[in-house]
Order: C-alpha cells, then structure tokens, then sequence
C-alpha cells in the first residue's frame, strides 16, 4: 500500500487558543492510503458509487482486506499509545474494574444459581448452593476455555429438577452458540454437543429431559459470517442424545425469513412458541398442549400485527403483555380452550406510563413501569388490583422479578449511573425488600449526581435527558462532555452504573444520556416516530441534546464529544455528517453505516423493520438522505473521530465500519484525526473479554482527552 503523510492538529486549536490554554503540539500521522474500486450501484434509477466496496469482503478470506486491517491498527494504535495520558487512565480504569459483581440468583430444582465475576476475571462464572445461607460451589468456570478469554459463556438455563444446567457458548463474540450441558452433582460435562444455534435461548421440559431451541440450517465456513440467516427451526433435544437425533417440534419452510422463541411454562403443560420475521415486536404465537402426547403446535394468534410477550400462565390461562389497542402495553389472558379474542380477558389496562415487564411470581403480578425512562414497580393480585409498590431509592432502573407462580420470593437488581448494581431479595407475600449483594467499589457514589431533564426537539417534541456529574460542578460552557445516545429498535436508555462512565466523570466529564425517539421510553408511538421515514426525528434530537448542553453551558462544540454504538454508531456518524461543527470528538462503534446494504448482510434484514430498505423507492430517498457512507462530503472540517469494530462482528458486519472510515479519512478537510480501532476476535460486543474492554475504552478516553483538550484532574490515577 502506498501511504501519503497527513498532518494533523489534536484537539482544537483554536478554540485552546481562545481560552489561552496551551497550544497542542502537532504530530504527523501516517494514513494508508485506501484502495478505490469503480463501483456503481443503480437503486430506482439513481446511480450510486461504491468505492470501498472491496472492505465488504470477509477478512477471514480476503488478504487484502486484512492487510487494510493491519495498516489501519498499526497507525491507530501507535497515535494512541503516544498519548501520555493513557496509561493512567488504563490503571484507574483498571482499579474500577476491580470490584465483586453478582448476577441475579435463579432458583430452580430446590437450587440457587448466580453468576459472578472477582473483578478482573475475563468472563463470569456461575456458583450453585442449596440455600442463601449455604457455602456456594464453583459450577461453571469459562475463564478456563480460551488462553485469550475470548470464548464466554453467553447464558445459562438449570433443569427444573436441579440435575443438570444447559449453557451456551460464543467463541470470539460472534452470534453463533454452541450449547452444552454439565451435570451439577458431578460438574461432569456431558457429551452432548449442539452446534448452529443463533438467537435462541433453551427451555427445559418440566421433567427436565431435554429441551427446546431454535437453530439454523449448517452452512459453509465461508456463508457463515456474512450471508442471511433463513430457515430457522424448533427442535427438542433429549439429555444424551446426539444433536442428530433431536426431534424437529416446529418450522415453517415456506416462510423462510420466520425466526422462532419456544418457552415451556413453569407447570410444563403448555409449550409457546414466539414466531417473529424482524426487530419489531409483532408477533405470531403457537401453542402445544405438552399434557396430551397427540397435540401438535397450532397458532393461537395469527398475523404480525402487535407484540405479545409470554408472562406465564395460571392453568389454561397465558397471561401476555401486548401493545393490542395499547400503545403503553396491558396485560392480557387468554384461555387456550377458548382462545377466541373474544374472550381474551383484560387484567392490568395501559397506564400513563408504559408497562415494561410483568412477572407472574408469589400468586402475584409484578409490574414495572417506565416513568420518563426510571423504573416505578407495582404489585396486583391476579384479577389486576394494585395491592402495593416497591420502593426504589431514586432515579434508576429496576429489573429482574424471575420466578415461578409457586415462588414465595423473587430478585431483582437496582441501578443507576452513580449507584452499581445491587442485587435485591423481595419477599413478594410482604413486600419487605433486603439487600442479597451490594458490591463494595472504589468509586464514591456519593459524590456524583444524576437529574433530568427535558428539551425541545427541531419539530418541538419534549424529549428527557439524563445528565450525571460532579456534584461540585458549576456549568462554566468549558466542560468535557459525552453525549450518549441509541434511538432505535423500541430500546429504552434507562439508568445504569458503568464502570467506564464513572470513569469518565471522575476524570471530570459530564456524562449526558438522550431519551430519543426510536426507543421504547413511552411506547409504541415514540418507538414508531423515529423510524423508517422519520428516522431523521432521532438524529434531531440528538442534535437538539447537543445544543441544550451548549445553551446551558455545560460544554461548548470543542469540549463536546458524542458517542453511541451499533444503531446508536449509525446515530453518530449521521449526526457527525449533519453536524461537524457541533462537536469536538466522536465515536461511532461497531455502526450501521452503509443503509443501502445492511440487509444484505447476516441479521441485517431483520433491521428493516426499523430502518426501512433500500428496495422501496420512498425509503431509499430516506436512508440515502443520511447513509453515514453516502452522506461524507469531500472538504469538510470534521471533528475528531476514532471509528471502533471488530474483525469477527458477525451482527453489524465491520465492512460497515471499514468503508465509512476510509471515506471519511479522504474526505477530512480539517486538521482532526480520523482513526479506525479493529479489535480482534471481540464480535459486536456481548461476551468481550474484561482485559480487552479495559484497553478498548482507555484508548476511546484517552482519545477524547487528547482531542478535548482535556486536563485531568489533579492526582487522578494516583
């Protein structure tokens, strides 16, 4: 590869110039220069290049590819390991890390399980005990499976007669899992192995013989990673079998792009399968009576039309949550002998708020609710009178409330961006709530303050933001600050602890989180109003976000970073586009960048349902309207912009990330670097070893220290 030599300022200048803060030194970086191809696709008679379009190929495949990759890291790692700040933001990093965390506990079979991590362990483990009191025993230990850490444990399931724990395993973060099962008596790990499963969980038969899962056709290495997942299916497994003699419960072959949930209820006599075709909750559901030998899975509600999630059952009644004539969602039962919508019975009817998550635990319900995106959680009996609440300590995020209908308690884990997550017993007959785990760590939680917030969007819509700092911080515009944002796919940001954002906040950052439309804050309406042709609706609130931090004086455009990751990559890298002059630094992550191909490429044409396609005429004009790709103008001042992925995403392909790098790296008029960050064998993120994710963000932190012109506070990291 030839390379031509950039030479860039870090930081800006003159905005450090302004404030008489000491002028940046200028170092010289060295780009790769990227190979262009004559590519031009025709979309609806609009012709549309394609330069980069070689970086799509499969870096498992193609030399070039991979040299692109080398040449890349090389530059990028070398720029950010010259930033003396670094290092010392690895240690703290390090030293947060460095706390207990416990997992919900699971009980099942008369036993407990929970996950739990010492501090600095790559993956989670999982302990076992027969009581809250008694001593817990080492189960399962994935930290032992790769020299790397990079093959994790992505779940686990214990069998309802505490003999055996079913997990799944995913090697280098890709979706793919293998699942296998250890006998908790013994720890012995069983022959069993099951291969080809992708978006699945496992659900034990009541007797604990096997279970059900979905998986996809086997394919070739080389179709792997990069083509369309279709052809998914139900199957059962049996305890010590081979995979190859597992009974095929469920599939559609005429619909190919159908995916499939199957969840056997806590009594065992009804088998639910969730049938879905993309990201949009709208579901079809079948049903098997699993008392009668002879009963086959029938559909119990047809059409894609709503969401109806599977709460549980009391009898012959499954209980759904559903947004059916409820935007907020209600709860719903429905008798599978007299499953006609005519006599499906209403039991908790939409609210104000939107209802999250129902649980059916203790003979009671258990429902928390979205209240401007902070948990409120409610009690009812089973007839949908509200008998009591749960008390939270602030603004944050409950969850959890597993369980069965016989269980006389339940768990649940209560967080928010100043306060780790602890994990907490309810006694659901009384209400009372004691803390099961609190983690002790080395971040004072007391000393930083988290509010809300509300701004006006471009078309006037009130949107909530959260923003957590200092509690001595004085609103000077001068700030460093990170705003952070995903808007999409009915994903609600709702409070939570982060190791990396306390970070960032003790190294003096304001850390802001946008509740932008696209997500699930207040349900089906605002999840729809940032989708597909109004897609545009959720990069204007992030930029509304961005201007209400500025008029507020929180920060100013050079001191203000922004950064999301996978739909949210998309929402940075658009509203860098829409935007340059706005923000100092950005950080779009494993990002769905080129909009006219997502679809063509793994789970990319489940995204359609969110984003549209290019093959409408009226969607394409949308997503090429703001295809980060397509949308990089030559000449243009960008700001700071380090680009992350991984080699082995098979969810967002990196090809995404590959091109838009290398066009933006071209086109930069400015003097801000334009980075790309490849890890090796991290996939999209889920199951990412804790060495790597300490590297990956000391280098995202050191980045926006360097390009904010940012000063850490004195004896930080001491």
């Amino acid at each position: 590869m030839t390379i031509r030599i950039l030479v860039l300022f870090v930081g800006v200048v003159l905005a450090a110039c302004s404030r008489n803060e000491p002028e940046l030194p200028t170092p010289t970086v060295e780009y790769p220069e990227t190979a262009t191809v004559e590519h031009v696709d025709t979309y609806h008679g609009v012709e549309v290049a394609d330069p980069y379009r070689w970086l799509e190929d499969d870096i498992r495949e193609s030399a070039d590819v991979e040299a692109w990759v080398d040449a890349q890291n090389e530059v990028t790692f070398a720029y950010l390991e010259a930033i003396p700040e670094r290092k010392i933001i690895e240690k703290r990093l390090t030293e947060l890390w460095d706390y207990e965390r416990y997992g919900m506990p699971v009980r099942e079979g008369g036993l407990y399980y929970y996950s739990y991590n010492n501090g600095l362990q790559n993956q989670n483990v999982v302990y076992v005990q027969e009581s809250l009191d008694a001593e817990a025993e080492l189960l399962i230990d994935p930290n032992t499976w790769s020299e790397d850490g990079t093959v994790a444990m992505a779940s686990y399931f214990p069998s309802p007669d505490g003999k055996h724990v079913a997990y799944l395993i995913q090697d280098g973060g890709s979706d793919w899992r293998q699942a296998r099962i250890i006998d908790v008596t013994s720890g012995a790990v069983l022959e069993d192995e099951l291969d080809w499963l992708k978006f699945t969980g496992l659900s034990w038969a009541k007797d604990g013989s096997g279970f059900y899962y979905s998986r996809y056709p086997e394919t070739t290495d080389e179709e792997k990673f990069q083509s369309l997942n279709a052809n998914h299916a139900v199957y059962f497994h049996r305890v010590g079998t081979s995979q190859d003699d597992d009974a095929l419960v469920y599939e559609q072959p005429d619909n190919p792009e159908w995916g499939y949930a199957a969840s056997v209820t806590d009594d065992g006599a009804h088998l639910v399968i969730t049938v879905w075709k993309g990201t949009d909750s709208r579901y079809q559901i079948v049903h098997q009576d699993l008392t009668d030998p002879d009963a086959q899975p029938e559909m119990l509600i047809e059409g894609f039309d709503h969401d109806y999630s599977l709460v549980g059952n009391v009898g012959s009644d499954l209980y759904f949550r559903t947004n059916m004539d409820a935007p907020r969602n209600r709860l719903i039962a429905i008798d599978v002998e007299n499953p006609e919508p005519e006599n499906w019975r209403e039991v908790i009817a939409q609210a104000v708020d939107v209802l999250d998550g129902v649980s059916l635990v203790g003979g009671k319900i258990i429902a928390d609710y979205m209240q401007d995106a902070q948990t409120v959680v409610k009690i009812f009996d089973l007839e949908g009178r509200q008998t009591g609440t749960v008390d939270l300590p602030g603004i944050g995020t409950a969850g959890g409330f597993r369980g069965t209908f016989d269980d006389p308690e339940t768990f649940f884990i209560y967080t928010s961006y100043n306060t780790p997550s602890t994990v907490n017993r309810l006694d659901v007959s009384t209400g009372e709530v004691t803390v099961f785990r609190k983690p002790d760590v080395a971040f004072n939680s007391d000393d930083y303050v988290v509010k809300q917030v509300f701004y006006k969007s471009a078309d006037g819509t009130r949107v909530p933001m959260f923003i957590t700092h200092h509690k001595d911080f004085e609103p000077n515009g001068n700030t460093p600050t990170m705003l952070y944002g995903y808007g999409g796919f009915n994903s609600s940001q709702t409070p939570a602890y982060s190791i990396t954002r306390a970070a960032w906040m003790e190294m003096g950052g304001v850390y802001a989180v946008a509740n932008l439309r696209g997500g699930g804050e207040y349900g089906k309406e605002w999840h729809k109003a940032g989708t597909k042709l109004q897609k545009q609706n959720v990069f204007d609130d992030f930029i509304a976000a961005a201007e209400y931090l500025i008029a507020e004086k929180y920060t100013n455009p050079s001191k203000l970073a922004i950064f999301g990751g996978s739909n949210g990559g998309l929402l940075v890298g658009a509203v860098t586009n829409q935007r340059p002059e706005l923000f100092g630094a950005a950080i779009p992550a494993v990002g769905v960048m080129d909009m006219l191909r997502f679809h063509k490429f793994t789970a990319g044409r489940f995204w359609v349902d969110d984003y549209g396609s290019s093959d409408d005429p009226e969607e394409f004009k949308a997503l090429s309207a703001y295809s980060p790709y397509h949308n990089i103008k030559p000449g243009t001042d960008y700001p700071a912009v380090l680009v992350t992925t991984a080699d082995t995403d098979d969810r967002v392909v990196p090809g995404h990330s590959f091109k838009y790098a290398a066009a933006i790296q071209q086109a930069q008029g400015g003097e801000a670097p334009v980075l790309i960050r490849i890890e090796t064998r991290a996939g999209h993120g889920a199951g990412k070893p804790t060495d790597k994710v300490v590297q990956e963000y000391a280098d995202r932190w050191a980045f926006l220290v360097k390009n904010l012109n940012m000063r850490l506070p004195e004896g930080y990291g001491s």
